[in-house]
């Protein structure tokens, strides 16, 4: 096969929104590995096995990389930072863009993985932000323990052994370097997803100076910590995601009861998950829509 020609894709059509909703309390460590596998026998059928749904299920990262690490638009590397009040030092993907106007000079925006480590998924999320004119960084929250691993399952794994505490400090602490960055703006942004949605929004609570943030289907922080909420914020919702949304309605009162500037976008017939163009439940019509808005949202709040 052409390395260009990706394989067949299959889509949250193809599956049972109940078998969905089960893999997502498997992804986010509702239930055990054993206990998907178990409760998704039911849809065993015709030959079919739980094991081979859950491998259909899971990211696939032969399907999509949107921008190649060698694309003449951008430079990327691998660098360490320093995290003293989280796991100490740190590895991030740092992608600039290749033509830079020193009169001009980029944003930068830190891009925060979800539950399983720093993916080749969102290493292109980086790239693909450079390529918008970004000076982008994502950070490995599982550099302590030896970095991403190679599988998502492996990832999420290694991810809930993490002092959680220490880890959200490893994100502030990228936060940090950003800002310390020279040939940027001054102007850092954030945007995360899942997990990383939920550490977006608590970025925003702790550094008021923060100029603008895109959670996607992320929890949220508690409503008194909204009053030091300063940046703009973007909210990317799934409609089929129960458990994200259920903690919206809260956090939306509050921002408004405190006249901050935000956003809601919730996309009708799409999962948590969606923008993920690894897996079934990746939604390339609402993926591509929350990504231009992002890009959008990134060039109004974060022009020099």
């Amino acid at each position: 096969m052409n390395k260009h020609t990706p394989p067949k894709r299959l889509t949250a059509a193809d599956f049972d929104q109940d078998l969905l909703d089960l893999y997502d309390y498997y992804a986010h460590g509702k239930i055990t590995k054993r206990e998907f596998l178990d409760r998704a026998g039911k849809w065993a059928v015709g030959g079919l096995t739980a094991a081979v749904i859950l491998s259909t299920l899971s990211p696939n990262y032969a399907l999509a990389q949107q921008v190649e690490e060698d694309d003449p638009d951008i430079i990327g590397e691998d660098i360490t930072y320093q995290s003293p009040n989280g796991t100490g030092e740190m590895t991030a993907y740092l992608v600039r863009p290749f033509e830079i106007d020193p009169d001009n000079p980029p944003a930068a925006v830190l891009v925060v993985h979800e539950n399983r480590g720093l993916n080749p998924y969102i290493r292109d999320v980086v790239r693909r932000l450079a390529k918008a004119g970004f000076i982008a960084m994502g950070p490995d929250g599982l550099s302590s323990l030896g970095g991403y691993p190679g599988t998502d399952d492996e990832g999420r794994d290694m991810q809930r052994t993490l002092d959680q505490g220490a880890l959200l400090n490893d994100f502030f602490a990228g936060f940090d370097y950003l800002q310390a960055l020279e040939g940027t703006n001054g102007k850092i942004g954030a945007t995360g997803f899942c997990y990383g949605g939920g550490v977006v929004s608590r970025l925003a609570a702790a550094y008021p100076e923060m100029a603008a943030g895109v959670p996607f289907y992320g929890s949220f922080p508690d409503a008194d910590q909204v009053s030091a909420i300063e940046a703009p914020l973007m909210i990317q919702l799934a409609a089929l995601d129960q458990r994200i949304n259920a903690m919206w309605p809260p956090f939306q009162k509050a921002m408004e009861a405190n006249d901050k500037v935000y956003e809601a976008h919730i996309y009708p017939g799409v999962n948590h998950g969606f923008h993920n163009d690894t897996t079934p439940r990746y939604d390339e019509a609402a993926a591509t829509l929350a990504e231009q808005r992002m890009v959008a949202w990134f060039r109004t709040y974060l022009a020099g």
